[in-house]
């Protein structure tokens, strides 16, 4: 039994032990009962990644399917159809002859179903005198029929991690969410605190997201993103037990309760039974596609930016983002549309284009349209730093000529 079992490819295709030994598995193994061979083919479609097939793959799968003339794969009925190439390729939508070939080549590396192979490498099939089946050369179903439970459990564990991975991404966003409401909030209150560098962490956080992330990669972010909230929750906490501890002392202490702890206790409810959630629903880069300039060049370019920073001197990337937080908010650019531009341009770019629009700010009637409207050029590769950075330097050269004349 052992022996019959075990078939070689014709012509020069080699016999891989891999496959003698998935023939031998197959041969043990025996199915306990029929199964829907519909419901076997969205398995092995939920679980093509494990399998490590493509689409055109499956499409293939499903002609061969649609060859066994029953609704549930049964040993008792045969497992094997002899359809030609040519009435493959019709049922798989007309796919050409080369792809069906390697993705016929796909499906036995998959484990999913067994050449068959005549002497001559025809398929066809020898019928006795009533004109049933005795021997058919083609290609073998019984591998869905033993795998088919292992095919389910495959499709479940990607059917939960699919879940998982939702789940994920709508705790992102809800956190996000919650981070940028309570920054806009504290900071258009003048709320004491680092807000600066909290919202250039919240950037940093959503630019490092690719297009597509993993569960992993969501997971992280919303890790580093539940920390955020909890540090400015935290703050404005500490803020109103402050606040509450003075009043006691103080005259006015109606007043103070009724003006301050009303915009704090908004937040409330988002301070910890809210577990976070996904990233938004915008489109995102993979990755930017401006190049970052030299900063050397950048500050040259834009001095003003340097009286911005911390220390009114910017040595490095982390100092100019820092001061373009600052300049942003001077300029009364939102902080929805600087995080677009960091998005669509990457925070070094981001922080590059707010440096130059202060530079030319007395020229410029809004900051903030002006910076989207870059946003928008950047999202279509319509844009570019460059001339921007050019003309800047081409003025400031100018101005220096002429003084020193």
């Amino acid at each position: 039994m052992r022996s019959g079992s075990v078939t070689t490819p014709f012509g020069r295709r080699p016999a891989k032990l891999a496959l003698v030994k998935a023939q031998l598995h197959a041969a043990e193994t025996k199915p306990n009962k029929p199964i829907g061979k519909w419901q076997v083919f969205r398995d092995a479609c939920e679980a093509r990644e494990h399998l490590g097939l493509q689409d055109r793959a499956l499409a293939v799968l499903h002609a061969l399917l649609s060859f066994y003339p029953n609704d549930e794969l049964s040993e008792e009925d045969g497992l094997i159809v002899f359809p030609s190439n040519r009435q493959l390729s019709l049922r798989a939508h007309g796919i050409a002859g080369t792809t069906l070939r390697r993705h016929l080549a796909a499906l036995v590396d998959a484990g999913l179903i067994q050449r068959r192979d005549s002497p001559n490498g025809k398929r066809y099939v020898h019928r006795d005198g009533d004109g049933e089946i005795e021997r058919a050369y083609g290609f073998d179903l019984t591998p869905l029929l033993t795998r088919a439970a292992e095919l389910a459990g495959l499709a479940q564990e990607v059917v939960a991690e699919r879940r998982r991975h939702k789940l994920a991404r709508e705790a992102l966003t809800i956190c996000r969410r919650d981070v940028r409401k309570l920054l806009s909030a504290v900071i258009e209150d003048g709320t004491d605190g680092d807000w600066t560098s909290i919202e250039a962490q919240y950037i940093a956080i959503l630019t490092a997201l690719p297009r597509n992330p993993s569960r992993s990669k969501v997971e992280a972010a919303l890790d580093e993103m539940s920390l955020l909230r909890s540090e400015i929750v935290s703050c404005l906490e500490n803020q109103l037990k402050t606040e509450n501890t003075d009043g006691n002392d103080s005259q006015n202490e109606r007043h103070i309760q009724n003006s301050k702890s009303e915009s704090i206790y908004e937040f409330e409810p988002s301070s910890g039974k809210e577990q976070g959630a996904a990233v938004a629903t915008k489109s995102r880069p993979t990755q930017p596609a401006l190049k970052s300039f030299p900063l050397g060049l950048v500050l040259q370019a834009c001095p003003q930016i340097s009286d911005y920073s911390r220390d009114g001197k910017i040595a490095n990337w982390r100092d100019l983002m820092g001061a373009a937080v600052v300049v942003r908010s001077m300029l009364g650019v939102s902080p929805s549309a600087y995080e677009d531009a960091c998005i669509a341009m990457g925070q070094e770019n981001a922080a590059t284009a707010i440096a130059c629009i202060l530079e030319r700010a007395e020229h410029i009637n809004s900051a903030g349209g002006y910076l989207r409207d870059l946003t928008r050029r950047a999202e279509r590769d319509e844009f570019s730093l460059g001339p921007m950075l050019m003309a800047l330097l081409r003025n400031s050269s100018g101005s220096q000529h002429r003084s020193a004349s």
